[in-house]
């Protein structure tokens, strides 16, 4: 059976969701989300592709559609994967142009959980799913018993699913031969950190070991003995400092969750020391730089206190992501969670590349540097 065949079998109703990924020209696009909807009465099927940290949308009928999943496949994306009602259906594409063809067939329960909702305005689709339990959410008090999300922990379980959504765009950037080593710096009560373990090890089936460290020991107790009630056998936490944890060789994936100030940038050290090849930090109280910056030019903003600060953020986490392409990574600097929730909502994520950057992007952040009298620690330490 050929790649249109498939497509025109899996592209209608009973689609669920279908991910094209494995993009040969991340210039063109790194992913590309398709699903059916309803508009006005009519099904037309959702296009969301993703373009560096661009998100554009279109809506086209069922030929459309395949006519422009052919097009994407014959410009460079090497893998689709579509959860339909009554099973799943994996498309590989080779460099050479093979195509395989994996299907898998699904429970009948599993089906009824997974039929689509096709209204174009309909309600948020998390990953993990209010009325659904999870066992680490009703551990950690997020979700009771029978699934329902506590009222006071609603913005913490839309945090939890956005954070999986970052970590599902780069799935593809880890391993798949082997132990999957994360390390998350300043994991604290460890929501994210068991979301994590959650959704790569049971829901992907991926095979990984998690490490959470934090300096407070009472915390770190009750994420372990949390982790062992679960068994979650490859999770473990320890108490430690960012800049005295040592013991690796390497680590395929970095994460640093709201590590004040400097802690921070020693975290993204580690990671590229170790060759991380995802990286992803949410950083916090950026003091470093607003006790550097100055220039006469910009005096006038600068004495005003509150200006200054949220200047010397943006900055800080500016020059961070600058310094990660310097060293191989394509950076994003992305809203984790709107404004309204948290006022730390940015988060940097890094995947490894091979690309060479140029020298004259580096020159003008020396230059921005020398203009604002600031010299972070992180470019000291990488």
């Amino acid at each position: 059976m050929d790649r249109r065949e498939v497509l025109e079998q899996i592209v209608n109703e009973e689609l669920v969701q279908l991910v094209l990924s494995n993009a040969a020209d991340p210039a063109k696009g790194t992913k590309c989300k398709v699903r059916p909807v309803r508009i006005k009465g009519e099904i037309f099927f959702q296009e969301t592709m993703y373009i560096g940290t661009q998100v554009f949308h279109s809506n086209r009928r069922r030929e459309e559609c395949v006519d422009r999943l052919e097009e994407l496949f014959e410009t460079g994306f090497r893998q689709a994967a579509a959860n339909c009602i009554g099973e799943d259906v994996t498309i590989l594409v080779s460099r050479k142009g093979k195509v395989t063809v994996r299907r898998r067939k699904k429970a009948q329960q599993e089906t009824l959980d997974r039929w689509p909702e096709l209204e174009h305005n309909r309600t948020k689709q998390y990953i993990l799913q209010d009325g659904k339990p999870v066992d680490f959410l009703v551990g950690l008090g997020v979700q009771s018993p029978d699934g329902k999300v506590s009222k006071a922990y609603y913005d913490k379980f839309r945090q939890i699913n956005r954070y999986l959504e970052f970590i599902e765009d780069v799935c593809d950037k880890l391993p798949t031969d082997r132990t999957i080593r994360i390390i998350d710096f300043g994991c604290g009560k460890s929501y994210l950190t068991f979301a994590m373990y959650y959704y790569l090890h049971v829901l992907q089936g991926r095979d990984i070991r998690v490490t959470g460290l934090d300096l407070k020991a009472d915390v770190i107790r009750h994420c372990n003995e949390l982790a062992q009630k679960l068994q979650y056998t490859k999770l473990d936490f320890l108490v430690g400092d960012i800049k005295q944890y040592e013991g690796e060789d390497s680590v395929d994936m970095v994460v640093s969750l709201h590590a004040c100030d400097t802690a921070t940038d020693y975290a993204l050290q580690k990671a590229v020391q170790w060759g991380a090849g995802v990286i992803m930090a949410v950083p916090c109280c950026q003091h470093e730089l607003n006790r550097q910056i100055r220039n006469d030019l910009f005096a006038p903003v600068l004495r005003y206190g509150i200006v200054k600060e949220r200047m010397a953020a943006l900055l800080t986490d500016a020059l961070r992501a600058e310094l990660l392409e310097q060293q191989g990574y394509d950076t994003q600097i992305l809203e984790f969670i709107d404004m309204e929730h948290t006022p730390k909502n940015l988060l940097i994520r890094a995947v490894k590349s091979s690309g060479m950057r140029s020298p004259k992007r580096a020159a003008k952040t020396e230059e921005l540097m020398e203009f604002l009298q600031v010299h972070p620690i992180l470019k000291d330490l990488l």
